[in-house]
């Protein structure tokens, strides 16, 4: 009978450690699935990021037109 007794003992606590690893997965899940989304978010403001850079880089002078002014500047000195 103490045979059996361990047994139920034994099977009882897989049943906890069961339910526990349960919401432990659940929770990763959650958890997972939150960071995915923080992450898509922080992708998309860089590609914003990034888009506004370039819009700004594209509006500066080229560097051929930005001599000749920088030349004038040095002659008024």
């Amino acid at each position: 009978m103490a045979k059996l007794e361990e047994l139920v003992e034994r099977v009882d606590r897989l049943v906890l450690r069961h339910q526990e690893l349960k919401r432990t997965s659940t929770l990763l899940v959650e958890q997972l699935a939150a960071l995915t989304g923080e992450r898509d978010s922080l992708r998309s403001r860089l590609a914003a990021a990034r888009a506004r850079i370039d819009a700004l880089l594209a509006r500066l002078p080229a560097d051929d037109a930005v001599a000749p002014a920088a030349d004038r500047t040095r002659g008024q000195e």
